[in-house]
């Protein structure tokens, strides 16, 4: 018994076919996608066939398929059922039944042979079924571990055996650990400028898989035969943390043994190529975007009347129900042949708008087809500067960076077109290093090949002196960010170089900047040169600091952190040290994962620093930093502002922000700009006159007096440099220089003539002009591909796209006309009409499911945000009058200025029926649900909740005019299914919509037009204007009075009162000019006008000033006002009473704010809020604000008191150079805080109170 007990395992051992056996068996596969929840909706596909394995050798077999029957499921379980597809099982069927050959040996299969018209998709299937006899049995142990190849690649799997003592059979157990896999069947395209983040990642997961497969292998005298077999995969996706609620994709397959009989017939099949091993082959699938499926045949008729189609329907303006037809078009233009593309630009190269939109849209081709297009027009010359910078840019952003395309991409630095303009030169030059980082994140290592023309060019130009070329060079290595160029970088920097060069700061700048993407890939090199430049006190402030930034990329550990903690205690230039300071400690409150350690270093680091440099103010160069991270999103962002300085300038002279996007596990980096000012530099060496350092209105009118002698800088330097980065990578930078101001100023004089451009824009505006602008945008196209057990590509995608749109017509009538100069305009009388359009519209798609080139079946997600805003008016502008009117038509049809809509569906789509494609929204409607409706909010679900919830909220809220005939209305409406666990994912998963609507409406009267119209003409108050204002002061400081005499500061307070009474009332009594006339009037022919009017006057005397505005409502049987008056005393105190209702009688408050300094006492801060008598809603809302004071002021004292009922009071007190004291009195209770952080704007306390003027008397009592 133990003989045969033992012949048994050694032939379990020995698992194979038997060449002189046929073995058939039944084979199912099915894929379901959902949030794996009741009553929600799914979509399945189910393969399922027999199959048939006959000996052609020892070790290679043939595979036979038939009976194949294609399945899906679109909607709920329990109410709907799988239907079948008979044309695509026709097509599929068609190439399955063809003969497959495969080698087998000990249980692994070898290499796949079919015919060559067979597609990678078809093999794949039946990868997904040879699966199962990929398996390694171990007869002496239980449990065992391997790495081994499989459909999902090399990956580790861990085996558990159990035999079963009756029938002898083994049931075999593998489950393979796809997150431990050296060689992973997954791809990942799109957005390769973002960085992936370790530390977020440990964090939580967006994409969580397991596999697992059993198996029942008899013992035959030939070896162990698999007579069943079952596969299970299941992967959670979200957006955010899959802890926080998932959708879930559950592939599960079958085989069992239907027979086993000896080979009779005599095996024919043509000739067949390898197709590869048993790990799953993906297919270039640029062309099947997954978010739609339709008929690529014949594309190029297809994509002409699609390009037509889009330019005409969005001529004017967005037409948002047709913006998903870019998608297709850009999917069409990915299967046409660059001869195809050539004559699609002979189609459309004559006519404007047609060549824009194919322009804008081809780029998307991202291969070598699109290179060599643009290779043709740069030979021929036939596209303009603006078309090749706002082009060219797209073109190598979304190419693929292959070693073959970098190659073909090296040519066009060295066409005679791209030298020909120094904007297409930056645009390729800069281009072209984006396209070697983007190589070098998917190949490593990254070849020193591809970088070698960007070395050339800078060593060329450093040897030559071509400072123009070397920030050019720089600039594009910075984009490439290659670990090779550290050692050309080098020799541009001081101190770090074997031969130094004296070079000047817009170089040096350029070559630490340029090392900024090098420092996630060579940090330690990195941290070496910034280091050594950090500490050379001989370099420019501002180089120094720029070193700091660089360094403090590569993410330094604390030892490093500690060595410039140590040097900064020494540090003598306080702008170096105010910049470093103001960097760590940035860090050391950041919560983002990147600067997880970094921000422990940082911390220590402060608090050795802070009794040096904690202090000083922000005269000196700082670097603010703000961020968030939330763990159950996985999502957060950064941003930062650098401001640098040196001692010789009064205020910084470089300028950058940055932000960065952290999205489940990735970091993105947003826009970026820099601005340089070192050009007027020299303006300023000289000092300021009158320059006092508080930055007060008398400051700026300092430094704009200086600015005026612009005329004295060098010719040859540039006053002001700007770049632009976008995702990490800068595309654009430029110097404006002396003699573009002049010519600026020379255009827009009133002394110029017809040589002025804008004289050409004026001629042009009477003859009447329309322009029109389009662009479509594919924002960011990011794909995951990964195998599933059943030899399907499970696809997670994201498309975000935009097409912007502007189209102005306007005609001018000029009276009288200009005749020889731009200034005799403001002479003339100017009509203009004018109508429009600006807007855009959004898409944005999440795809997670099965996309192939025969069917989808997957989840949904999909988006649309559209903002469109018209306009049609009528102006009037009088410059010698002062006067402007406008003319608005009345609304006559409701139209939405912004709205966003989305939902989640679950879809099935096929190439044979593509017109029949399901998209069943995940939730379904309620109404016609026989589910019970739960109407509570999200919060208070119960976690033992077992059956969705629903949640089907409407909003409306409108405010109405009834006399312009105008309602504007926010509206919204969410429909939800949610689960306590699927937190926070059901925030997103359902039905939402949101909408901002202009609406028209019954006016009082009927109403042709809206009249607006502004006069600055000089006027005078009018005697009931001057009443109200009397009664309006009257009963605001008989109110306050009320109210101070009744607390303990009634003594000092109505000294305030009385001490100001007569400066106030002497400002009342002088004659007050009117600033503004305004009035808005709602017109219809002879009908008197209604709306309303208002009037803004000014008055000073001495040490006061005065401002009052009173709006009437125009019309019959109406006395509303409003009345809003403002007192300056002294630039020490300010006062504003406002009143409205009838005649300014029916509500009112007042605010009063004051900066005293009482000899003996600290500079404060101090202001009151009164009322008399203020409306319902406007009392609830201040009883909210109140509610969340004490969570903004987190931290703050609070003592339950008595104080005035209708009276908020504030004081501000600074106890020292770097902290305040706060203290606020509300009705029932008072909150304060002392020694509040706050760093001040002077570095000593004895410097700030010579900044504040001095007040004999504390106009708001004791403080």
């Amino acid at each position: 018994m133990q003989m045969i007990l033992l012949c048994c395992l050694v032939a379990l051992a020995n698992l194979g076919l038997n060449p002189k056996k046929a073995y058939e068996y039944k084979y199912e596969g099915e894929v379901n996608f959902g949030l794996g929840m009741p009553n929600l909706a799914e979509s399945s596909a189910r393969i399922s066939c027999k199959v048939k394995i006959l000996s052609v050798s020892a070790q290679t077999f043939l595979l036979q398929v038939s009976d194949v029957a294609f399945e899906e499921f679109n909607g709920f379980r329990g109410r709907n059922n799988f239907t079948a597809v008979p044309k695509l099982t026709q097509r599929i069927a068609a190439q399955l039944v063809k003969p497959f050959m495969f080698d087998y040996a000990s249980g692994h299969v070898g290499d796949i042979h079919a015919s060559a018209e067979i597609p990678d998709s078809i093999v794949n299937i039946v990868r997904g079924i040879l699966g199962f006899f990929q398996v390694t049995v171990k007869t002496t142990q239980k449990y065992y571990q391997l790495e081994e190849f499989g459909i999902h690649g090399k990956c580790q799997s861990n085996y558990a055996t159990e035999k079963n003592v009756t029938t002898k059979d083994m049931t075999i157990t593998q489950v393979v650990d796809l997150n431990n896999c050296k060689e992973k069947a997954a791809i990942y395209r799109g957005i390769a400028s973002a960085v992936l983040d370790k530390v977020s990642k440990q964090k939580g997961e967006s994409v969580i898989s397991t596999v697992r497969y059993v198996y029942t292998v008899k013992p035959t005298a030939e070896g162990g035969l698999i007579t069943k077999a079952q596969g299970l995969e299941q992967q959670h996706f979200s957006p955010f943390n899959v802890k926080g609620g998932n959708f879930k994709m559950q592939a599960t397959k079958e085989m069992v043994l239907l027979g086993v009989s000896d080979t009779a017939e005599a095996l024919t099949f043509g000739p067949l190529e390898s197709k590869g091993s048993i790990v799953y082959k993906f297919v270039e699938a640029e062309a099947d975007i997954p978010i739609m499926m339709h008929n690529l045949e014949n594309p190029i008729p297809k994509a002409i009347e699609l390009v037509k189609k889009l330019a005409e329907v969005n001529k004017y303006a967005i037409d948002s129900a047709k913006t998903e037809d870019t998608i297709k078009l850009y999917q069409l233009l990915r299967v046409i042949d660059y001869e195809g593309l050539e004559a699609m630009w002979e189609e459309f190269k004559g006519d404007e708008e047609y060549r824009r939109w194919f322009l804008d849209t081809v780029v998307e081709v991202n291969d070598g087809r699109i290179l060599k297009f643009f290779e043709s027009r740069f030979k021929a010359g036939d596209l303009s500067v603006a078309e090749v910078v706002e082009n060219f840019v797209l073109v190598v952003n979304h190419l693929r960076p292959s070693p073959e395309l970098v190659e073909m991409a090296k040519t066009f630095l060295t066409m005679p077109f791209s030298k020909s303009d120094v904007y297409v030169l930056h645009t390729v030059t800069l281009g072209y290093g984006s396209l070697v980082y983007k190589h070098c994140n998917y190949y490593t290592p990254c070849s020193k090949s591809a970088v070698q023309p960007l070395l050339d060019l800078a060593t060329e130009s450093l040897s030559t002196g071509n400072e123009t070329n070397m920030v050019l060079a720089l600039k594009a290595l910075g984009n490439a960010g290659h670990p090779d160029s550290i050692k050309t970088i080098m020799r541009f920097l001081p101190g770090v170089s074997a031969n130094p060069v004296a070079l000047p700061p817009p170089v040096l700048s350029a070559a630490v900047q340029s090392m900024r993407l090098i420092a996630a890939r060579d940090p330690q090199s990195v941290q070496d040169i910034t280091m050594t430049l950090f500490l050379q006190k001989d370099l420019p402030s501002e180089i120094r600091m720029l070193a700091f930034v660089i360094l403090f990329d590569t993410k330094p550990p604390m030892a490093l952190v500690n060595t410039v903690t140590a040097h900064l205690q020494d540090e003598k230039d306080l702008h170096v040290a105010s910049f470093a300071y103001s960097s760590l400690k940035s860090f050391a409150r950041s919560s983002t994962p990147d600067n997880l350690f970094l921000s422990s270093a940082c911390n220590v680091a402060v608090k050795i620093l802070a009794p040096k440099f904690g202090r000083l103010s922000f005269f000196y160069s700082k670097a603010l930093r703000m961020d968030w991270f939330n763990d159950d999103f996985l999502i957060g962002t950064a941003a930062e502002i650098l401001m640098l300085g040196s001692a010789t300038n009064k205020f910084p002279t470089e300028f950058m922000m940055k932000g960065k996007l952290f999205f489940i596990g990735r970091i993105l980096q947003l826009l970026e700009l820099g601005i340089n000012i070192e050009g007027i530099k020299e303006l300023f060496s000289n000092g300021i006159p009158g320059f006092t350092g508080d930055f007060s209105y008398r400051d700026f009118q300092a430094i704009f007096r200086v600015l005026q002698n612009w005329e004295i800088l060098p010719n040859d330097k540039p006053i002001l440099s700007v770049y632009t980065r976008a995702s990490g990578q800068e595309w654009f930078f430029g110097d404006i220089n002396k003699g573009f101001i002049k010519d600026l100023i020379a255009a827009v004089s009133p002394s110029a003539g017809k040589e002025s451009p804008l004289w050409g824009m004026i001629e042009n505006l009477q003859r009447g002009v329309s322009w029109h602008r389009t662009k479509p945008f594919l924002i960011f196209e990011v794909r995951y591909f990964q195998a599933t057990t059943l030899g399907l590509p499970l696809e997670i995608s994201k498309y975000y796209q935009s097409i912007n749109g502007i189209t102005v017509n306007a005609k001018a009538i000029v009276n009288p006309p200009p005749t020889q100069y731009l200034g005799e305009l403001l002479g003339s009388e100017i009509l203009l009409e004018t109508d429009g359009f600006i807007g855009f519209t959004k898409d944005f798609w999440v795809f997670y499911g099965i996309n192939t080139e025969l069917f989808q079946c997957a989840i949904e997600f999909k988006s649309k945000h559209p903002v469109a805003i018209p306009w049609n008016f009528s102006a009037k502008i009088n410059v010698r009058e002062k006067k402007f009117e406008l003319d608005i038509p009345a609304c006559k049809k409701e139209f939405s200025l912004i709205s966003i809509s989305s939902n989640v569906y679950a879809v099935s789509r096929n190439i044979e029926e593509p017109a029949l494609a399901k998209m069943t929204p995940i939730i379904p409607n309620v109404m016609d649900s026989n589910d019970e409706v739960i109407n509570v909010d999200p919060s208070v679900v119960r976690p033992e909740s077992e059956t969705p919830n629903y949640w089907h909220p409407i909003t409306k809220l409108c405010t109405k005019s009834n006399i312009y005939g105008t309602v504007l209305c926010v509206e919204s409406e969410l429909k939800r299914a949610y689960y306590h666990e699927e937190y926070p994912l059901y925030y997103f998963v359902g039905y939402t919509y949101m909408a901002l609507k202009v609406t028209p409406v019954q006016a009082i009267e009927a109403v042709d037009k809206i009249h607006f119209e502004v006069n600055a003409g000089p006027s005078t108050h009018p005697d009931s204007g001057r009443q109200l204002l009397e009664t309006l002061r009257r009963l605001s400081k008989e109110a306050i009075q009320q109210v101070s005499l009744s607390s303990d500061e009634s003594l000092s307070a109505r000294g305030s009162h009385l001490s100001n009474q007569d400066s106030t009332m002497q400002v009342l009594n002088s004659t007050s000019q009117a600033v503004f006339n305004i009035k808005a009037f709602a017109m219809s022919g002879n009908q008197k006008p209604v709306g309303y009017d208002a009037s803004i006057y000014y008055a000073s005397e001495t040490n006061v000033q005065s401002n009052q505005l009173i709006m009437s409502q125009v019309g019959e049987d109406t006395n509303w006002k409003m009345c809003v008056d403002t007192i300056v005393h002294a630039y020490t105190e300010a006062e504003v009473h406002v009143g409205w209702g009838a005649e300014c009688q029916s509500y009112g408050f007042s605010v009063r704010g004051a900066t005293t300094h009482l000899p003996g006492s600290k500079p404060t801060l101090s202001s009151k809020v009164n009322w008399t008598k203020i409306p319902t809603t406007m009392a609830e809302i201040g009883r909210r604000i109140q509610s969340y004071v004490m969570a903004f002021f987190f931290g703050f004292s609070q003592q339950h008191e008595r104080n005035p009922g209708q009276e908020i009071s504030a004081t501000v007190v600074v106890a020292s150079a770097d902290s305040i004291n706060v203290n606020i009195k509300f009705p029932e209770y008072t909150v304060n805080c002392e020694g509040m952080s706050f760093p001040l704007p002077s570095p000593s306390i004895q410097e700030l109170q010579q900044n504040f003027r001095n007040s004999t008397i504390d106009r708001f009592g004791r403080v």
